[in-house]
């Protein structure tokens, strides 16, 4: 019958788009930036897999991690662990085909680019355990005042270091990140403070927060099990980042130091009026101890540029030497 037929040619050119992925995922697939993407290993018994070093996935995860560290401060940190799913579970199988199959999508609909990127998540051991097996939930969209936008916020592979500074340390020392595969399709900027929680228009489909040089990766709700696959657990220690976090201060801004009050007024000075109250309520935040001192420092950077905090460090070094207070 046509109704049978239908259903021959439906089931046969399903067979076939998974037996054309299978193909790629025999083949590594280089992406800008030196980013990667490695289909998982077919060969794991456990339901993690430890990588060695000298594996090659080992090997270049910790060369995106270290170098998005800046020098000094990876030739203070260590990888302890880089782990990832067995695929041998039915789910994990799953999960991998339907991401495959979300990128296939992805490319009809934006000329043939994807736009598959590698994403850092910063979370507990048990919680990136947890999304690992499960997914995302709602306990990680990000809906904060100062966020972009309402989704799940990840940071571009290269820029690890912010990353790294959101993690905090178990009772063994280790801190863990999650380094997750995405499908970011065509991107729109969403400014901090955006209560965007969806694609403004069928154009778009994901959120970053600088569409030329995005630091931020915004992933809706709507498409977080489906955008995102994660992929390794690195587990690391690094005592400088301590250093760097209770100090409060930009970790590529060492030297010298000023107060969080100068550098108000400083900024003020050079900024509009809508970044400026970006920045006044997180630090409002911050003085009634909603915040934290390393989640102030991040907004600032966020909001007014690294550059911009930078030259007012310069313009106060003859001024004011003290640390951050």
């Amino acid at each position: 019958s046509t109704f049978s037929q239908e259903k021959l040619l439906s089931l046969s050119h399903f067979l076939a788009l998974s037996f054309h992925l299978a193909m790629a995922a025999q083949v590594e697939i280089e992406l800008d930036n030196g980013e990667i993407l490695d289909p998982l290993s077919s060969s794991a018994t456990d339901s993690t897999i430890l990588l060695r070093e000298g594996d090659q996935e080992h090997d270049v995860i910790t060369t995106c991690f270290l170098s998005g560290l800046g020098a000094t401060l990876a030739n203070a940190t260590t990888i302890v662990t880089i782990r990832k799913k067995s695929p041998n579970a039915i789910t994990t199988r799953a999960k991998s085909l339907a991401f495959r199959i979300f990128t296939e999508a992805m490319a009809r609909k934006n000329n043939g680019d994807p736009n598959v990127k590698y994403g850092w998540y910063a979370a507990s051991r048990e919680d990136l355990e947890r999304i690992v097996t499960y997914g995302f939930s709602s306990r990680e969209i990000d809906d904060d005042s100062s966020s972009n936008g309402i989704g799940i916020h990840l940071v571009p592979s290269k820029f690890s270091l912010f990353a790294a500074e959101a993690t905090e340390e178990d009772e063994e020392g280790l801190r863990h990140l999650l380094l997750c595969r995405l499908i970011l399709g065509k991107p729109e900027e969403i400014v901090s403070g955006s209560k965007q929680a969806y694609p403004s228009s069928v154009e778009f489909d994901s959120g970053v927060d600088d569409v030329q040089n995005p630091r931020k990766y915004v992933v809706w709700s709507s498409t977080m099990n489906s955008y995102i696959l994660p992929t390794y657990i690195v587990a690391f220690k690094s005592p400088r980042l301590t250093v760097i976090r209770n100090g409060g201060s930009p970790a590529r801004l060492s030297s010298p130091r000023v107060s969080f009050a100068a550098l108000m007024l400083s900024l003020s000075k050079s900024m509009d009026t809508f970044r400026m109250n970006l920045i006044i309520r997180t630090y409002d935040d911050f003085r009634k101890r909603k915040i934290q001192r390393d989640q102030l420092v991040r907004k600032m950077r966020e909001v007014a540029g690294d550059n911009l905090l930078a030259q007012i460090i310069r313009n106060h070094r003859d001024k004011n030497k003290v640390r951050v207070v």
